[in-house]
């Protein structure tokens, strides 16, 4: 499959007549491949950015294009459609954020106020847990249940990690409502689950490209030293961690498993 990271914004400098410019950035994971276009504002459209798609494809266009930014997305999507191109928004588009890093241009985005997770999904408790990252892939690589998310960039062996290296994460057990809560996370497509200290401390999920929600609030002193050493394991395994969904604490039924990277540890 082939597979394009894009971004089309304005350019923070404009021209040589004062005018604003839009830049088109294209690349694949490894920047083996990279295209760059620019075209005055009142230029900037899907047909344009299709027009640029097709040259930059010569006789291959992709069969995804990854975008990370909101402001680009809906333009992308509709040059995507004229072109039978499948948009996939995701905040995992790393060497693109890189090549903008290089640039100095500005990757970092507004965020939204967390907001609290629907009552009707809360499950009925939640806890800190690690796993030994050599045993994540065998434990849930091939085990049945209804949602699974392992992309194989995030694989603790694609990382480096070592296998006895415990790697954090939140294991939520949602009793009857385990696979409504699944459900719901799947179409709001974590990215990372974090501690944040405040009164009170809390667990906030980001998700999508903005998108953030409390999953957990609490004061106990006990809960927020847990809580710091997450984090603490967290830097530990270049930011990977997990969560868990599961109905009960039996060990027997698992009902949805998501490995998780935080991107303010790679400087995005």
């Amino acid at each position: 499959m082939r597979i394009w990271q894009a971004d089309f914004y304005r350019r923070p400098q404009k021209d040589g007549m004062g005018q604003v410019l839009w830049e088109l950035l294209i690349c694949d994971a490894t920047r083996s491949f990279e295209y760059e276009a620019t075209c005055l504002q009142r230029e900037s459209n899907s047909s344009w950015v299709a027009s640029q798609l097709q040259q930059a494809a010569f006789e291959q266009l992709p069969d995804v294009i990854q975008v990370f930014r909101p402001q680009s997305l809906s333009l992308i999507e509709q040059a995507g459609r004229s072109l039978g191109i499948s948009v996939e928004p995701t905040r995992h588009s790393l060497a693109l954020k890189q090549w903008l890093q290089e640039k100095n241009y500005p990757i970092s985005l507004d965020k939204p106020p967390p907001l609290p997770l629907p009552e009707n999904l809360w499950g009925e408790e939640w806890r800190f847990a690690t796993l030994l990252a050599g045993d994540i892939e065998e434990v849930f690589g091939d085990r049945p249940m209804p949602i699974l998310q392992m992309p194989e960039f995030l694989l603790p062996i694609n990382l480096g990690l070592a296998s006895i290296l415990p790697v954090p994460g939140v294991i939520i057990y949602g009793g009857r409502q385990s696979i409504r809560l699944a459900r719901w996370l799947q179409q709001a497509c974590p990215v990372a689950l974090n501690y944040v200290a405040g009164v009170p401390d809390g667990l906030v999920l980001e998700a999508g490209l903005v998108d953030r929600w409390i999953v957990a609030t609490f004061a106990d002193q006990e809960v927020t030293a847990s809580a710091q050493v997450y984090e603490q394991r967290k830097q530990q395994s270049q930011g990977l961690h997990f969560l868990l969904v599961q109905p009960d604490d039996s060990g027997r039924t698992y009902t949805g498993f998501w490995l998780l990277r935080v991107e303010e540890l790679l400087g995005f």
